[in-house]
């Protein structure tokens, strides 16, 4: 018997290559992308979208906030497409191999309602899990605790009977204080024998 029967999957950087950078420099050149992602704190700002906020509001308080760095963060929303850079080796092979085998399976994504649909516009994968729980739709992001219980509830499963594969530390550290078998990312192969360790056909 397996010790789980269902396992939850964060989307980027653990199925999703994605990095900001491209879709910024597309708008303003290498050079300039850099300096914005090494002197402003991206990440806290695009968080805010993550949990709910609207990309019209984030640009108006980047522009009250750093407004030298207003054409940056508009290149990130224009050209965001080039930011997701294809599959993250080996995991979508993963979630292939569990769909075939009946275990359920869901998403659980930090990730902006308004730019969440060019992820199953473009991943095929994706239509294999049972549901997804985009955070910005949902105005929770994790790790907040709430989060997780939501998306336990969309799988009809308690917390401790699910896996979270995620490669965010502190994400990774909320579920497991709720009781989930929570797996940090660190590859494929790694993950491949973790989901063994749980007794899970691969």
């Amino acid at each position: 018997m397996a010790d789980v029967d269902g396992v939850i999957w964060d989307f980027g950087n653990v199925l999703i290559r994605w990095d900001p950078l491209p879709a910024i420099a597309a708008g303003v050149g290498d050079a300039d992308a850099r300096a914005f992602l090494g002197s402003y704190d991206f990440h806290a700002w695009n968080y805010a979208q993550d949990a709910g906020r609207t990309w019209a509001q984030a640009l108006t308080a980047l522009e009250g906030d750093a407004p030298q760095w207003l054409s940056a963060g508009a290149a990130y929303v224009d050209n965001f497409p080039l930011a997701l850079l294809g599959p993250v080796p080996g995991t979508h092979e993963l979630v292939r191999e569990l769909a075939d085998a009946g275990v359920a399976q869901l998403g659980l994504t930090n990730w902006s309602a308004e730019l969440y649909p060019h992820a199953p516009a473009t991943y095929d994968v994706i239509e294999l899990l049972g549901d997804v729980v985009v955070s910005g739709e949902v105005r929770l992001a994790k790790p907040d605790p709430a989060i997780y219980q939501l998306v336990a509830e969309r799988a009809g499963m308690p917390l401790d009977r699910l896996a979270f594969i995620d490669d965010s530390v502190a994400n990774v550290a909320a579920a497991a204080a709720l009781g989930m078998h929570a797996i940090q990312f660190t590859g494929a192969e790694h993950l491949r024998t973790d989901l063994l360790a749980l007794g899970l056909p691969l």
